[in-house]
């Protein structure tokens, strides 16, 4: 993706530990039936609602006759590796066979040696800038960061990050998540900082504290995370997610309450999410054939219905296998995306982890 740039007891079972990491037709085969052997792949953080997540189980369960075990759908990033390490020689329906999280958390999963390279047959048209070299994780799609607005609590939207500060925003603005565990909150509190002029990397990171620490003083943010359900009772009118969450919760609450999403205008950026394969898989050969499905034209084209910009969607376009008209329905992005650097990323978490709940000091209820 150009824009992104710019920024398994069986004989199967033996025989797949010797095929290569990029695969062919044959190899696929194999990994079909001793997947089917395993007869399950466990998940984590795959909310139905999240980026087509819902019909892209269902299509795997459908097309391959495995049983998808689904644990924790709103896990944050980090809690997605943590589960990893607590269930280490577990071969219960408690330990994930694959994880999708931030970006930014791959170099983290790989320095904890908590990652199975794999390469999928689509490897060569991954961008490289969104995946580590040997397959230790690689980008599946990304969202741009979006203001979601509860309609019948705010009357009148922030355009831009400034008008969060705007007094007639009192006890309404939140973070989504976690932004010590999870990727939306990392990358809200990096845009905030970016939109103050600071340089990206730890310094935005730390402008991006001081943002929401003044937000805090001002008494405008809520000790309330902005999930779905946060957002629709009004008890966080205002929160930053992906563009492709207000669309879906706007769907989804029918119009009750009625969710507006905004792009901020000075700046805002794209959410890179990545796969990996646990090294303490249960049923590696499943997670391989997760994988080589999310990573197929047809697993691509579910998170282009989900609302989200598949990673392989530069590729998928000039090869015209992604047309003008299953685009329409995506979100506009805005004219001020910004494709965070990796290291940047890597130093911003440091930063929001450290220094979240000692500067703010705002718990969740």
């Amino acid at each position: 993706m150009n824009r992104i740039v710019c920024l398994l007891a069986s004989a199967a079972t033996t025989a797949l530990a010797v095929v290569p990491t990029t695969s062919s037709a044959q190899d696929l085969d194999a990994l079909v039936a001793a997947a089917k052997a395993e007869g399950q792949l466990t998940v984590i953080a795959v909310s139905h609602d999240w980026c087509g997540y819902g019909a892209l189980i269902q299509g795997f369960k459908d097309k391959y006759g495995l049983v998808v075990n689904e644990l924790n759908p709103n896990a944050g990033s980090g809690e997605e590796l943590a589960t990893i390490k607590a269930n280490i020689g577990n071969k219960g329906p408690q330990a994930p066979d694959v994880i999708d999280i931030g970006a930014v958390f791959g170099p983290t999963g790989m320095e904890e040696d908590l990652l199975l390279p794999y390469k999928v047959k689509t490897w060569d048209s991954i961008p490289a800038a969104v995946k580590d070299k040997d397959g230790h994780w690689y980008g599946d799609y990304y969202g741009v960061l979006s203001f979601l607005v509860n309609k019948n609590v705010v009357k009148k939207s922030p355009a831009d990050w400034a008008d969060l500060r705007d007094p007639i925003y009192k006890k309404s603005v939140s973070v989504p998540a976690d932004p010590r565990t999870a990727n939306n909150a990392i990358l809200s509190i990096y845009a905030a900082g970016l939109s103050t002029g600071a340089k990206p990397g730890a310094d935005a990171a730390k402008a991006g504290i001081e943002f929401y620490r003044q937000l805090n003083e001002a008494g405008n943010l809520v000790p309330t995370f902005g999930t779905a359900a946060a957002i629709a009772k009004g008890e966080a009118p205002i929160t930053t997610r992906w563009d492709f969450n207000g669309i879906a919760y706007n769907e989804g609450f029918h119009g009750n309450p009625p969710i507006e999403t905004i792009v901020p205008k000075t700046v805002t950026v794209a959410g890179v999410y990545a796969q990996a394969i646990s090294k303490h898989a249960p049923h590696p050969n499943a997670a391989k054939l997760w994988m080589e499905y999310l990573y197929s034209d047809e697993g691509q084209i579910g998170f282009l219905n989900g609302l989200c910009h598949p990673i392989r969607f530069d590729h998928m376009r000039k090869t015209g296998i992604i047309t003008d008209e299953m685009v329409v329905k995506l979100p506009p992005a805005g004219d001020n995306l910004v494709f965070p650097e990796l290291q940047h990323l890597v130093e911003a978490g440091k930063v929001v982890a450290e220094s979240w709940t000692t500067t703010i000091n705002v718990k969740k209820n």
